[in-house]
């Protein structure tokens, strides 16, 4: 299963969501969808998990970062994981849903246990590393 997040940042904090159905914060993103490139399913899921009132530029998207693991959800899934920055200002307001129960705007002082295991092993890291995040 191939599945993208996408990474943007504000204050050397990077936007993650808590969905409803999880105990944990994960990406933005989502599956990609049959017939849809990796670009534009997380495109697609940005714009279905921060909804309407989120702006952004959809040709400020640049992949970054591509790894295989095991899906977080039911620890057994293998998943090909595509990960994009965002180039650009996040703007306008972020929508709570019925799939999203809410967003944080995470630094590492907040600490590893309310995070996916993507997010634990993989962005953070990277995030870290690169000083994109406190």
């Amino acid at each position: 299963m191939n599945v993208v997040g996408t990474m943007f940042f504000k204050d050397e904090k990077l936007l993650i969501d808590k969905p409803r159905k999880r105990p944990t914060y994960q990406m933005i993103g989502g599956r990609v969808e049959e017939g849809e490139t990796p670009l534009q399913a997380a495109i697609r899921e940005c714009h279905e998990e921060l909804g309407n009132e989120a702006i952004f530029d959809e040709t400020k998207f640049e992949k970054v970062l591509e790894f295989d693991e095991i899906a977080t959800s039911d620890g057994k899934t293998p998943i090909h994981f595509y990960v994009f920055i965002y180039k650009g200002k996040l703007e306008g307001e972020l929508l709570i849903s019925d799939e999203i129960e809410k967003f944080l705007w995470y630094e590492s002082s907040i600490g590893e246990e309310i995070l996916s295991n993507t997010l634990k092993n993989e962005v953070i890291p990277y995030c870290l590393e690169r000083k994109l995040i406190k």
